[in-house]
């Protein structure tokens, strides 16, 4: 619960929000009831876990604390006191900071300049970076943020980009952090100091409001749980009575299997073959050195490693989007190293981005036209050049329904939907082509417990069903996944990359959390040894 002995002054010389109240907060948009009578609170040193599936309302209602939305009822009180708050401007000047699931910094620019910006100068005309750049550094010495001010956010890392997000809120003033996903495109070992950090912050006084679908991180961090589900709070207890399983009774409504069942499969011939392959990264260093590794019929390859180590550039080589500079990459026997993305196609190939955003969808598209953005030119979508809207709507519907996307409508754009229903999107498009090979870069990430299990169950669908017409054989998955559970539960076999190269291939009965972190930090130990060969 929260920390009284908190001080009353935060570090950053601001004072704490002793208590923030949210009382019978009601938003409604067209066709759809966000948030109904939901009341939360928070205070000082105290992490309050915000719980729910996609489009349960806990979006929404950060989006009206932070003055993105203004509620049609209820009110917001700040240490008993009820506040207006109309924009970001207003929640800023409150002690309110928000850090949002996809960062809000201009790549090009150094963390001072993104620090500043939209910020008046003490100068007046004339600019201060400097002080900006001594007031950073002396914010990471106060919370262990810990990040050069003069670097450009394009050179930094995920982790090191939060934490730039975290140091421009403290820079402002925040007395109270609402933390949307602030884990979901981080690494295990990001996690770990992001973690030391929070807890240092809650020390110090400050309160936190902490979104997230993992819930053994929820039990991690967090003092107080609440669940909102449909728009409502369906629960509000202290961590210490709620077990992962409760949690995800309350957010889904029903019993979640949190292990899936994987039935024993013999997998069949090798349908993805990758030779010797090489290739460059975006700023033209080799990402991938010598890489082999083969999928087969039946059977789910996890491919694990810290987030860029080449994962990235082997999914975007295997799909036609990335060049090689030597190898060979082979589908059912047929080299489509050069091969286009288009081409890939009608050869069966199903692939789900890590960067859902820019290469999974177009965002000022609708449901509809994004769920048969791959095919839409082809029957029976479309006929003698034109689209046939009718069969549109139907398989839209019908894909709706089965990957349960939450949207008002077929018509709403794609933009305006949560991160997990559009990561359900781009599975529905992808999974419902009968495809031979899946490549599954992040396929869960950003989605809640009821959704990740949905996805789980259909990438083990996938591997195990008998296909139609000549293909009798289950689909060949290379499933790629920074969530080492993720990669356990699901692998038949698991390959390991660091810096380029792969490791080591372990079947599963083999691998275990600890061998496959040595792997990752690029030691080899003595199980690795006794590795299956890569191809």
């Amino acid at each position: 619960m929260m920390n009284s002995d908190a001080p009353a002054v935060l570090p950053s010389g601001k004072p704490r929000i002793e208590r923030l109240e949210m009382l019978g907060i009601t938003k409604c948009f067209p066709g759809v009831r966000a948030n109904e009578c939901v009341s939360f609170d928070v205070g000082a040193g105290e992490v309050h876990a915000l719980l729910g599936e996609n489009g349960a309302g806990k979006s929404t209602l950060m989006k009206v604390l932070y003055g993105l939305y203004r509620p049609d009822e209820g009110e917001i009180r700040i240490n008993g006191r009820p506040v207006q708050i109309n924009s970001p401007v207003d929640a800023i000047r409150l002690g309110i900071g928000m850090i949002h699931q996809h960062f809000m910094l201009v790549p090009s620019l150094t963390v001072a300049e993104n620090v500043a910006l939209g910020l008046p100068s003490s100068r007046g005309p004339l600019t201060d970076l400097d002080r900006v750049s001594e007031r950073v550094v002396e914010l990471g010495k106060i919370y262990g943020l810990h990040v050069d001010p003069q670097a450009r956010v394009w050179q930094l890392s995920v982790g090191q980009q939060q934490r730039v997000e975290i140091i421009k809120a403290l820079y402002r003033g925040a007395a109270l952090l609402i933390l949307d996903e602030p884990t979901a495109v981080l690494t295990p070992q990001e996690v770990d100091e992001f973690f030391v950090i929070l807890k240092q912050m809650v020390r110090d006084g400050h309160a936190v409001i902490f979104i997230s679908h993992k819930l053994h991180e929820v039990l991690a961090i967090s003092d107080r749980v609440t669940v909102l589900r449909d728009g409502m709070v369906v629960g509000s207890q202290p961590r210490g009575e709620m077990t992962k399983a409760d949690l995800a009774r309350m957010m889904v409504g029903r019993e979640v299997s949190l292990q899936p069942e994987k039935p024993v499969l013999t997998p069949g011939r090798a349908r993805l073959e990758v030779h010797d392959l090489w290739a460059l990264n975006d700023m033209g260093v080799a990402a991938l050195q010598g890489v082999s590794l083969s999928v087969h019929s039946g059977e789910i390859l996890g491919l694990a490693g810290v987030s860029g180590n080449g994962q990235r550039e082997l999914a975007q080589v295997i799909n036609g989007l990335r060049p090689a500079t030597k190898g060979q990459v082979l589908l059912d026997g047929k080299d489509i190293t050069t091969t286009s993305t288009a081409e890939l196609i009608p050869l069966g190939s199903a692939y789900i981005p890590e960067e859902r955003m820019r290469d999974g969808m177009i965002k000022d598209f609708t449901v509809a036209e994004n769920l048969i953005l791959r095919d839409h030119h082809r029957p029976p979508y479309a006929r003698a050049g034109f689209f046939d809207f009718k069969a549109i709507a139907e398989v839209a519907a019908e894909r709706i329904r089965a990957f349960r996307i939450k949207t008002p409508s077929q018509e709403t754009l794609a933009k305006n939907l949560s991160g997990g229903n559009i990561q359900k999107i781009i599975l529905a498009r992808e999974l419902s082509r009968d495809p031979r090979v899946i490549i599954a870069a992040q396929p869960t990430r950003g989605l809640d417990i009821g959704a990740m299990e949905y996805v789980h169950q259909r990438l083990l669908e996938e591997r195990a069903r008998a296909l139609q017409a000549e293909r009798k054989e289950g689909a060949a998955i290379l499933l790629i996944s920074e969530d080492l559970d993720e990669v356990l539960a699901l692998s038949d076999r698991i390959a390991v990359m660091y810096e380029g190269r792969i490791m080591g291939i372990l079947n599963r009965a083999e691998a275990t959390p600890e061998c496959l972190g040595l792997l990752m930090a690029g030691v080899a130990p003595g199980v690795a040894e006794e590795a299956v060969p890569a191809t």
